[in-house]
């Protein structure tokens, strides 16, 4: 099990601004995750769980709100997605991250 951010970094103006990445399954199961954020103050992210589908892809928004410049982090965490899971969240919940994608955000 393999996920990947596509672009793996990203660059915002740090008077605001929008990124999408994609986040990109290599494996042969489907995978639920869960975002975090290293300055929850600026940063927006949608959606915060979700799942990505045997070799597919999922896109992640991040906004950045206006806020002094500085480098801050992106943290995907992840796990194989339960079979039987009614939503992301739940799914998310239910299970041990195995693995985590972090995307750094320098905000010039």
């Amino acid at each position: 099990m393999s996920l990947t951010a596509d672009p793996p970094s990203g660059a915002v103006p740090a008077t605001g601004g929008t990124l999408t990445h994609n986040l990109v399954n290599s494996g042969a199961e489907k995978v639920v995750f869960k975002v975090r954020s290293s300055n929850n103050n600026e940063y927006r992210v949608k959606p915060v769980f979700g799942f990505v589908e045997p070799s597919g892809t999922t896109s992640l928004e991040i906004t950045r709100l206006a806020g002094p410049a500085k480098e801050d982090k992106i943290v995907v965490q992840f796990a194989p997605s339960p079979a039987d899971a009614p939503s992301a969240s739940s799914a998310f919940n239910a299970v041990q991250p195995t693995g985590n994608v972090t995307i750094p955000i320098s905000a010039t």
